[in-house]
């Protein structure tokens, strides 16, 4: 599987499968409203021809996201991952550094100089080339938003970056 720009038809199939982790406080809640704004930089990897069995499943037969992520660009240099997730049954499958290897590519497309992400599974960045660095280093996403975030001041996220040069 090839990762995909989204399409309007996958706004609803990525809340549902992002609020599903949302709801596990995994990561932030995405809205209809929120997913269109970012729609232009959001990254799908789907089965359009997988039909479901189970009414209670995720998401819908016709456009099934099985993983997404999107960049936001903090500063001109500095973009963040947002939203990385792979749904439940298709995790270990290489689908997520799938996706993060895409949303690296469009970022150094855009000029990018460096990708940053907040996450409770640093390993996983680790694997793909990613370092721990201290949240203040990303400033321009800390004063940007997190600021506003409930869990500010007991963050429990950690900040990972990874540094973009055309050779690599």
């Amino acid at each position: 599987m090839i990762p995909r720009p989204a399409t309007e038809a996958d706004i609803q199939p990525i809340c549902d499968l992002v609020n599903h982790f949302a709801e596990q406080n995994l990561m932030l809640q995405r809205t209809p409203e929120q997913v269109r704004m970012a729609l232009g930089d959001f990254l799908v990897v789907g089965d359009q021809n997988q039909m479901v069995g189970d009414q209670n499943q995720m998401v819908g037969d016709q456009n099934q996201v099985l993983g997404c992520g999107y960049i936001a660009h903090l500063s001109a240099t500095l973009a963040e991952i947002r939203s990385l997730a792979v749904h439940p049954d298709h995790q270990g499958e290489g689908l997520g550094g799938l996706v993060v290897d895409h949303l690296v590519e469009m970022a150094r497309a855009r000029g990018v100089q460096k990708i940053c992400a907040l996450t409770l599974a640093p390993d996983f960045f680790y694997r793909q080339g990613f370092h721990r660095v201290n949240r203040w280093s990303i400033s321009p996403k800390i004063w940007g938003e997190c600021v506003y975030c409930p869990k500010f001041h007991a963050c429990d996220e950690i900040a990972v970056l990874k540094i973009l040069d055309s050779g690599e």
